[in-house]
């Protein structure tokens, strides 16, 4: 699931990511575009309320970002909930985010 914020003082788009709840993890990141889908730049935290799994990231807006969530160090999912998808270099599906205002 997919939250924006946009804060138009900063001129950044603040995306909550939350890993859908039907997976089970041990640990989780979100990667992307704009983290150079690097597992150790966006790590999620999983809430003790709730048990879901969540990373704030700064995003700039009017853009377009594709992203996965990597779960236990080895597994890959989409968010259904994303403005879209498109097919990768290894034949499968990223989820898409898009900024726009």
């Amino acid at each position: 699931m997919l939250k924006k914020r946009y804060v138009k003082s900063r001129g950044i788009c603040k995306v909550t990511f939350t890993l859908p709840p039907n997976i089970a993890a041990e640990s989780a990141s979100v990667l992307g575009d704009f983290n150079h889908w690097d597992p150790a730049a966006n790590p999620m935290q999983k809430l003790k309320t709730t048990g879901e799994w969540r990373a704030v990231v700064e995003l700039q807006p009017e853009q377009r970002y594709q992203f996965r969530y990597y779960v236990n160090g080895a597994e890959w999912y989409n968010d259904d909930a994303a403005d879209g998808s498109q097919i990768n270099e290894h034949g499968s599906e990223n989820s898409v985010v898009l900024t726009s205002m």
